[in-house]
């Protein structure tokens, strides 16, 4: 027992120190930050590798986390890893996932994506810098964080003094009961905690792309709203809006898009200044910001809020422009927190590191890897003809220089697109919003041996054999069913607390996907863990 208390004790320094220190009893978060929108903000650090794909490069840098352990059911519960995407990490929201930790009694950590937020590896975003952003990276990064927080968690837990009085104590106990643990469920040697991968968006994509490339790691993945398809001309962005908002509010918006236009030739700055945006000196970005104003709406599970002014005001023959002005400064700024800012080409070239720094940051990986460049299609466009493929590319160039571009086939070519041949992962979208259009829509087969198939029947019901034996896909269908609708409910910005699907136009739609995701979670962190267990 002594050498065992010994070398627990020295793993204790070890992580210690790996850490920077900020292991130091770190209390679990009783009760919510900000009137419940986090689990969570309490800030934690681990030391990256910079360069994953370089035996000589061995430079780190500190990169931010969260855990939420309160319904962790100890020692062998399942941890549930968040992702972070484009933006900076400030905490576990208390979303969906909160509902599903307690379901599932598991442990959720979080972590910041390379140079977000606090994770930046270099104190400047000059161009040269920016060459280990990645996604690649960004997954390497997540296997190395899953293997550092799983061998550390005993650590953690034995730290907060959650089962006992000492550290010694604590050891000799967590040591029973995964002795106990072995026996009962027939296996030898140390196992991992079940882990399970989620994202929205971005994210979305880097969670079926950690379960592709890192299948192993994780039991499973949720991708909501996943972006898994890099596409170099995007018009069904723009085609999905015109669906999205119907005939009535199509017709207004383009209209308004062609006044706007218009306005521009005739007196530019008081159209700018109508909008609250006259930092935009280049009219093309101008135009993308009027753009995507809109996008908001329908993305994010507010349409009324830009629909009914627009319908109204083309029937009484207001004025459409003052009236799309208006929700852009009532709404987009005002509430949902838009910027012009993030538009204006000085800003995006500014290589300081801000809290606004996401904006280049998220254009750089846009301008390298995956495109997504939202074109005026061809005819019946919204946007404007300016918002094209030249544009992007300039844009592009403006801010990073002539070498960039965006390879957009190799990285379809790496991860596989829409067609991603993986399992285990459960790809949700809403029907509103114009980013499905990126991400995979239908389900995919499981491919198994007439063996294997046999062998499941016998051992689990038809049901679980269906959920097991494909790459579920759903399409959240309702009137303001947008982006990660399965994990925000509705609307999905400003945050809903647990993701409460009470205010979608269609609770029920949400609710059924969201059983669903629940059912093969159970059959796979099951399977995960050896044993089958009865449904939830």
């Amino acid at each position: 027992m002594a050498t065992a208390a010994i070398g627990f004790l020295m793993l204790l320094s070890y992580f210690l120190s790996v850490s920077h220190g900020l292991v130091q009893p770190r209390r679990i978060s009783h009760g919510l930050s900000e009137s419940g929108k986090y689990l969570t903000r309490d800030e934690l650090w681990f030391n990256q590798t910079l360069d994953h794909f370089s035996p000589y490069d061995h430079r780190r840098f500190r990169q931010r986390y969260y855990e939420y352990l309160d319904h962790l059911r100890v020692p062998d519960g399942p941890i549930f890893l968040m992702i972070c995407g484009e933006g900076p990490c400030n905490g576990i929201p208390n979303d969906y996932i909160s509902v599903l930790a307690k379901k599932f009694e598991a442990g959720v950590v979080s972590l910041e994506h390379r140079y977000y937020g606090k994770s930046s590896p270099f104190n400047s975003l000059a161009t040269e810098n920016l060459k280990y952003l990645s996604s690649k990276q960004a997954l390497s990064d997540l296997a190395a964080f899953r293997g550092y927080y799983q061998a550390s968690l005993l650590v953690v837990l034995c730290s907060r003094g959650c089962l006992c009085y000492s550290m010694i104590m604590c050891f000799e106990n967590f040591k029973w009961m995964q002795e106990s643990l072995n026996v009962k469920l027939n296996r030898s040697g140390k196992v991992d905690n079940p882990w399970f991968f989620f994202g929205a968006s971005y994210s979305g994509a880097l969670s079926a792309w950690f379960r592709l490339k890192f299948p192993h790691l994780t039991c499973g993945s949720l991708a909501s709203s996943a972006v898994v398809r890099a596409v170099y001309e995007f018009p069904e962005f723009d085609q999905q809006i015109g669906e999205s908002a119907g005939p009535e509010c199509k017709a207004a918006l383009q209209e308004t898009n062609k006044l706007v236009e218009l306005g521009l030739k005739v007196n530019n700055k008081a159209v700018k200044a109508l909008f609250n945006a006259t930092e935009l000196d280049v009219d093309g970005d101008f135009l993308y910001f009027v753009a995507d104003a809109q996008v908001m709406a329908f993305q994010y599970g507010n349409p009324d809020k830009l629909c009914v002014p627009m319908v109204e005001a083309k029937k009484n023959g207001g004025d459409l422009v003052e009236a799309y002005a208006k929700y852009v400064r009532e709404y987009c700024f005002g509430v949902f927190g838009l910027s012009a800012k993030t538009y204006s080409r000085k800003h995006l070239l500014d290589t300081a590191i801000t809290p606004e720094s996401a904006d280049r940051l998220w254009w750089f990986q846009v301008c390298t890897e995956v495109a997504y460049f939202q074109v005026a299609p061809a005819n019946d466009s919204i946007r404007s003809h300016q918002v094209n493929t030249e544009y992007h590319l300039d844009l592009c160039k403006s801010l990073f220089g002539k070498g960039v571009y965006p390879e957009v086939d190799a990285t379809n070519l790496y991860y596989g697109g829409d067609r991603i041949t993986a399992t285990k992962i459960v790809f949700t979208n809403g029907s509103q919003d114009p980013w499905r259009h990126a991400s995979k829509q239908t389900s995919s087969p499981d491919r198994k041996s007439p063996f294997t198939l046999f062998k499941s029947v016998t051992l689990s019901s038809i049901n679980k054999l269906v959920l097991d034996d494909t790459v579920p896909s759903y399409i959240i269908t309702c009137h303001n069913c947008g982006h990660g609708s399965d994990l925000r409910g509705c609307p999905q910005s400003p945050l809903i607390i647990e993701g409460d699907s009470k205010n979608c136009s269609s609770p029920d739609a949400v609710n059924k996907v969201r059983q669903h995701i629940i059912e093969h979670m159970d059959l796979w962190l099951s399977e995960c863990r050896g044993v089958l267990r009865s449904s939830i």
